[in-house]
């Protein structure tokens, strides 16, 4: 009996110890498989179903375990994995869906680490649906916004950040390729401000961009397109102005002077700023014809612009019969290096470019073909009488703005041959010191040898001076610059073909 009351007591004590950890919480549930809490069967019974892609089992069993346990530590974790089942299973309808429980899960969860993944996998779903660059740009946008949130609002991830870079440089490239298409468009239309307007912009928003030399030469071209219109049009004058006239000469040549430096910054901008692209030639070649001087870049704008020229991914054969195929544009053109545009600058609008030159160009009334007359000093003269019916019409071939008069007295406002005044001018003996005269050989020779020749600042000089002091401050940076050797050997090989564009 002793001895079998003792091992009753034992098997009793272990099927109490048993019991006891078999009950027992878990204080990691994810780690812990061998939990049998009903929250950790919902859970792995979820995942299972995920596994062989039976989405709709997985959201219902998931759904289960949110409305029954609330307090479950498997809250944050099965609400993410709801977001993540729409976005296995794909489609329009269960990516927007997908996109929504992300959402949620960033509202509710805002602390968590799978907070930015949420967010990566947001910015993903537009980068999905993007098309082409010629048509709807709607998730490209919107998956730029969704990237830089990523960026800005979780930069203590650096994993996600790079990924979410790497994408973003993509997208923007999208995006640059469709305002570059629309400022061409406008180019061969011959709106030229409105060219300005996109291409400007573009060059300042997106300045990894692959084509952003090609951008920069048709701004410049845009720039000489309108200095050829403003030539072309007439002076203003004070009757029968022909539509669209120019104020005066000289506002004229000064307007002209100014687009002729717009013109000259946007092929320098694509020499110091991209000096082994393509278009590099051909700003040299219109700074020339402008007479404008030639800037050279800095060995460091070289290294910069030849990492990003070295990071992209020609196209090959493949790539452009899939690219007729597929929906998604081709994103192989795009820079690997380099930070994206955070933050977008101002934009430039096309009636801001032609109201800031034109107008002054047109001068007042100019785009009606109207011009005043304002007749400076003097006082205002008096009113005109009232007309009178008893007044003699005038003669046929009278002049029509003559003034009436009712009386034979002489009008005071009427212009009279003035009689000989003693103040005339008149030619006198004694010369005129002031008089322009032409000089004797000897004086041609004092004043060519005291006066120097003025310095062409446009020219270019083969061998300067160092005594010149444009020259001794250049040379202390001549160091930091690039030599033709050292940009030539960085160009590729295997240039982009390049459509010509009509110069003036």
């Amino acid at each position: 009996m002793l001895r079998r009351s003792s091992l009753t007591a034992l098997f009793c004590t272990l099927l109490l110890i048993t019991a006891a950890c078999t009950n027992k919480k878990s204080v990691n549930p994810l780690a812990n498989v061998g939990s049998k809490q009903p929250d950790k069967v919902l859970f792995d019974k979820a995942m299972d179903a995920m596994k062989h892609n039976r989405f709709d089992v997985a959201r219902m069993t998931l759904q289960t375990l949110i409305n029954t346990y609330p307090d479950s530590e498997f809250i944050a974790r099965a609400k993410l994995a709801v977001g993540d089942s729409w976005y296995a299973e794909g489609g329009t309808a269960s990516l927007a869906q997908a996109e929504q429980e992300y959402h949620d899960f960033e509202t509710f969860f805002p602390n968590m680490p799978e907070a930015a993944e949420a967010q990566l996998k947001i910015a993903n779903i537009q980068y999905q649906q993007m098309e082409k660059s010629d048509r709807d740009y709607t998730h490209a946008k919107r998956a730029e916004d969704e990237y830089r949130n990523l960026i800005m609002q979780y930069p203590d991830n650096p994993k996600l950040v790079k990924e979410g870079k790497r994408r973003l440089l993509e997208v923007q490239e999208v995006l640059a390729d469709r305002e570059f298409g629309i400022g061409k468009f406008y180019f061969m239309r011959q709106s030229y401000p409105a060219s300005i307007a996109r291409l400007q912009t573009l060059v300042e928003k997106y300045p990894l961009y692959s084509k952003a030399d090609e951008a920069l030469f048709y701004l410049g071209q845009d720039y000489e397109s309108q200095i050829a219109q403003l030539r072309a049009r007439p002076v203003c004058k004070a009757f029968n102005t022909p539509p669209g006239c120019v104020g005066g000469e000289t506002t004229k040549a000064k307007v002209i002077d100014e687009l002729t430096k717009q013109a000259a910054l946007a092929y320098s901008q694509i020499i110091t700023r991209y000096p082994v692209m393509d278009r590099g030639d051909d700003a040299k070649k219109r700074l020339a014809a402008l007479h404008q001087p030639i800037p050279r870049p800095t060995k460091a704008a070289v290294a910069q612009n030849r990492a990003e020229e070295e990071s992209r991914r020609e196209a090959n054969t493949l790539d452009r019969l899939m690219g007729v195929v597929k929906k998604g544009p081709d994103m192989a053109t795009a820079a690997k290096v380099g930070e994206p545009t955070l933050v977008d600058p101002t934009p430039v609008a096309a009636n801001q470019v032609a109201g800031e030159t034109m107008r002054r160009a047109l001068g007042p009334g100019g785009e009606r073909g109207i011009s005043l007359e304002t007749v400076k000093g003097g006082a205002p003269g008096p009113n005109d009488p009232a007309p009178r019916s008893d007044a003699i019409p005038p003669p046929s071939g009278a002049d029509p703005f003559a003034r009436p008069t009712t009386s034979s007295a002489p009008d005071p406002n009427e212009l009279k041959p003035a009689a000989a005044d003693a103040n005339e001018l008149k030619p006198t003996a004694s010369p005129d010191p002031n008089e322009l005269k032409p000089s004797t050989d000897t004086q041609s020779a004092t004043s060519s040898a005291a006066i120097p020749p003025p310095v062409q600042v446009n020219e270019l000089q083969q061998g300067q001076s160092t005594a010149d002091p444009n020259a001794a401050a250049s040379s202390t940076s001549s160091s930091n610059l690039a030599s033709d050797q050292d940009i030539s050997s960085s160009k590729k090989k295997k240039k982009r073909g390049l459509k010509k564009v009509i110069s003036f």
